[in-house]
């Protein structure tokens, strides 16, 4: 098998703003395995405030360790590419994301098969909230009832940008704006505090807002913090940059420290371990939505095939390639609104990268 890496930045129609960072691109490393017929692609995206994880240290990684891991390898050994590559390195969750899926795409172009059909789905789209970047109140009501027009009913909005009662405002007006139906989660990525975010959830919930779930009120490690949350609000939470691996999804369990997980291949290492994480959510009673970084097509249309074969129970967060102004790849994943189409050519249905 040859393995190569291709650096991609891909601009963004709108800015992405978050609590952690304002992004204008989406800057990955793709990276591709062929066996001299066909080619698998995966994707591992660089979002310095999450993952830490840098476009340099992910390249050096596939082709230092990962590519001696696999070294010797036909394209036959999914099962053994697959061990030796969680073992190739510590960490470096978005370098094996990346191998790891371009391995599952190959596999699945062998034998003819879309990849959801490889992981046992014969589903054709999937469902995705949209965010609406952090903003003043009128700039959310304007992109709200903007995403509304295009078949968005389930829209995210960025809070925890430091003053709690100003996020309140923000989300009732969004609320007024658009009616009863779209449903409205928050994302504080982190930026409150346990105090803030109790205060701030209750006042939703007195006013009405419906609100269907907040996501990581409060720092990663907060777990008590988090925990003290979800017992003092109705609201469900959701942990997103506190669960990683197993290991913190067990934490996560243990501290009774939030009602969802959001799984991540960027932040897990790949399709095999996002559904390690979807099966042990499920068994301990916790619900789950697959999400994504600011990804392309190839790192979403892969997160789309897991949520097709491991439904969810909840609407996924995947709507960051409907971000892009123009993908960096051919082929693949298209949006319809809040709809994504899967595409039926055999695997993520990427063709090449777009010169």
């Amino acid at each position: 098998m040859k393995l190569s890496t291709h650096l991609v930045s891909a601009p963004l129609h709108t800015p992405f703003v978050t609590a952690l960072r304002t992004a204008t691109h989406a800057e990955s490393l793709l990276v591709s395995i062929s066996d001299g017929e066909h080619t698998g692609w995966g994707e591992a995206p660089q979002v310095w405030k999450v993952t830490g994880e840098s476009l340099a240290g992910a390249q050096a990684c596939v082709e230092g360790p990962i590519a001696i891991a696999l070294d010797g390898l036909g394209p036959d050994d999914l099962t053994e590419a697959l061990r030796r590559l969680q073992g190739s390195a510590q960490g470096n969750f978005g370098a094996k994301a990346a191998v790891d899926v371009a391995l599952h795409d190959l596999a699945a172009r062998r034998v003819g098969l879309t990849l959801q059909g490889f992981l046992g789905s014969t589903a054709t789209t999937v469902r995705t909230d949209v965010t609406l970047s952090a903003g003043d109140a009128d700039a959310l009501v304007a992109a709200a009832q903007d995403r509304v027009r295009d078949g968005f009913d389930v829209l995210k909005v960025k809070v925890g940008t430091g003053d709690a009662a100003a996020d309140f405002e923000r989300v009732r007006r969004v609320r007024e704006a658009v009616g009863p139906s779209p449903k409205i989660r928050l994302d504080a990525n982190q930026g409150w505090n346990r105090r803030d975010a109790v205060t701030a959830i209750r006042a939703l919930e007195d006013a009405g807002c419906a609100i269907e779930l907040v996501e990581q009120p409060v720092a990663a490690a907060d777990l008590e913090g988090m925990a003290w949350i979800t017992d003092r609000v109705s609201t469900p939470i959701l942990a997103d940059e506190s669960v990683y691996g197993v290991r913190d999804l067990v934490n996560v369990i243990r501290h009774g420290a939030a009602d969802l997980v959001n799984v991540k291949l960027a932040k897990c290492g790949g399709l095999g371990p996002a559904r390690t994480l979807l099966e042990l959510a499920r068994e301990h009673g916790l619900g789950a939505i697959v999400g994504s970084m600011m990804e392309s097509h190839v790192g979403v249309g892969a997160a789309a095939a897991l949520v097709a074969a491991y439904p969810t129970t909840a609407v996924n967060d995947l709507d960051a390639a409907w971000w892009l102004r123009q993908p960096p790849v051919d082929g693949g994943i298209t949006y319809e609104g809040s709809t994504i189409h899967l595409p039926s050519t055999p695997g993520l249905g990427v063709t090449g990268l777009i010169a």
